[in-house]
């Protein structure tokens, strides 16, 4: 059975962990596999937009804990270097919005990958859970990084620290996803919105995703001129023209990302 899935339609690549029985639990060859499709997606100018999920009933349990029982394990913090690391880069540094469909629990490296999504849909039984310090671990793969800026101080440290489970229901009301739907249409609906972002000016979608990234650590001073350098780029696009010329003609654009 292929670990992991991928697919091309309408311009959004669906990516799907494919280890059911396991949970979706991440072993090296599933890591390798991501960061490869990752790569190809970044080269492929004919996606727009990718949703991220998992098969069966969870997104991703984490790392697969028999494969760091095997004599030959690499040290932890050289396995998240050469692996987990390089997948959290690929994810951020992709100039395309990655739509996480979070259909059911994402613990460990699972829920920073979901983190790193730029948009998180989830299914009413989904769940998030650091749980590193069950088996003595730190949470890794950005956790400590993204969740006290998608959540809070408070927040991130509380669920870091405790490694209790947070529900949908909860991720929604503090903003960690932004909708919570019926498991079975999870998929459907973050589909649904990476088309929306995909009938979209990719120039633009790309330029907004680097500034909201980057205002995590520039000065608002920074920033401004940052957005001046930036509109200055999609204002010369040929989209841009098109999007004013559809304005005026009162009918939808057809943007070409040129």
């Amino acid at each position: 059975m292929e670990e992991l899935l991928f697919d091309v339609a309408d311009r959004v690549a669906t990516i799907t962990l494919n280890r059911p029985d396991a949970l979706n639990a991440l072993t090296i060859g599933l890591k390798d596999e991501l960061l490869a499709m990752l790569v190809q997606v970044s080269n492929d100018p004919a996606v727009r937009a990718v949703v991220l999920t998992g098969a069966g009933r969870a997104f991703c349990a984490g790392q697969d804990l028999h494969e760091r029982l095997k004599p030959d394990a690499v040290p932890l913090d050289e396995e998240i270097r050469e692996r987990y690391n390089p997948i959290i880069l690929a994810m951020r540094h992709l100039d395309r919005p990655i739509i996480g469909a979070i259909n059911g629990i994402a613990a460990g490296a699972g829920a920073s990958i979901a983190f790193a999504c730029d948009v998180r849909i989830a299914a009413e039984n989904a769940s998030f859970l650091l749980a590193f310090g069950r088996i003595g671990l730190v949470p890794d793969s950005g956790a400590t990084w993204f969740l006290p800026r998608l959540v809070g101080s408070a927040k991130a440290t509380e669920l870091a620290l405790l490694g209790e489970p947070m529900s949908a229901s909860d991720a929604a009301r503090i903003g960690l996803v932004a909708k919570v739907v019926p498991a079975d249409s999870v998929v459907a609906e973050a589909r649904a919105i990476a088309a929306r972002l995909a009938d979209m000016a990719p120039q633009a979608v790309a330029l907004t995703k680097w500034a909201l990234q980057a205002s995590w650590t520039t000065s608002l001073e920074e920033q401004l001129e940052m957005e001046a350098q930036l509109q200055g780029i999609a204002g010369a696009t040929a989209d841009h023209a098109e999007g004013i010329a559809a304005f005026v003609d009162k009918r939808p654009p057809r943007f070409t990302g040129e």
